[in-house]
C-alpha cells in the first residue's frame, strides 16, 4: 500500500516534466473559427512522445528505487509497484493538463485576437502511454531482483545425503564404517571352513565322527 502511494505521489513529477517538455500545438484564429496554424505539424505526437519517454524514465527509476528500498520483494510489492505506477500515469495527465494552457479555446481567442496565434490545451491522444510508467517499473524491478537479489542458501552436502549410521543406517557395533567403494562386513566373503561345510551336508567331522543328530 505505502508503495503504491508513493509511486502515485511521484507522478506529480511526470505531470510537471510533460508539461515542460512536450511542444506547443499553434492555433490561430479568424472571424470564422479556430484552426492549426501549421496543418502539417507534429507537436501533437510530439506531446505524446514525450509523455512515453518520461514515463518510462521515470518508471525505470521507481523500480530500482522500490528494489533498494525492499530488496525482498514478494508478490504484494509487485502489485503495488504496478498499481502505483499505473496511478502516476494518470495524475501526471491530468496534472499537466490542469496547469497547462486553459481548455476553452475561444474564449482564449478572444484574448489573442484575430489571426494571432496561442497555444493549444495540453492533450495526450495516445491513452496507451499511460502504461509506459508501469512497465517500465516491473521489467526494470524484475531485472535488478534477478541480478542483485538475496539467494535462497544452498543445502549443505551432509543434508542431503545423511552420514553412514544416521536416518535409518545403523553402523555396525565396534565395525568401522565402510569408505567409499568398499563392501560392509556382511557383504564380505567369509573363508572356506571344511568342517562347516561337512556338517551342512550330513559328512564326517575330523576325526572321522558324526555329529550327533
Amino acid at each position: 500500500m505505502l508503495v503504491a502511494v508513493g509511486v502515485a505521489v511521484s507522478g506529480l513529477l511526470l505531470g510537471l516534466l510533460w508539461l515542460w517538455l512536450a511542444p506547443r500545438v499553434p492555433l490561430v484564429s479568424n472571424t470564422e473559427g479556430v484552426y492549426l496554424r501549421d496543418i502539417e505539424g507534429e507537436q501533437a505526437i510530439g506531446a505524446d512522445g514525450t509523455f512515453l519517454l518520461c514515463g518510462l524514465a521515470l518508471g525505470a527509476i521507481s523500480g530500482v528505487v522500490v528494489f533498494l528500498l525492499r530488496k525482498k520483494g514478494g508478490i504484494p510489492l509487485v502489485i503495488g509497484l504496478a498499481a502505483g505506477g499505473l496511478l502516476a500515469s494518470v495524475v501526471a495527465w491530468r496534472f499537466g493538463i490542469w496547469l497547462g494552457p486553459g481548455s476553452d479555446v475561444v474564449a482564449r481567442a478572444k484574448e489573442a485576437g484575430v489571426g494571432k496565434a496561442f497555444d493549444a490545451p495540453l492533450k495526450l491522444n495516445a491513452k496507451g502511454a499511460l502504461l509506459a510508467w508501469p512497465v517500465a517499473a516491473l521489467a526494470v524491478h524484475l531485472a535488478v531482483t534477478a541480478l542483485f537479489g538475496p539467494r535462497d542458501p544452498e543445502p549443505m552436502l551432509g543434508d542431503a545425503y545423511p552420514a553412514y549410521g544416521k536416518q535409518g543406517w545403523p553402523a555396525p557395533t565396534g565395525q568401522n564404517p565402510p569408505g567409499p567403494g568398499q563392501a560392509s562386513a556382511a557383504d564380505r566373503p567369509q573363508p572356506w571352513d571344511p568342517g562347516a561345510a561337512g556338517e551342512a551336508h550330513g559328512e564326517r567331522g575330523p576325526g572321522g565322527r558324526t555329529p550327533p543328530g
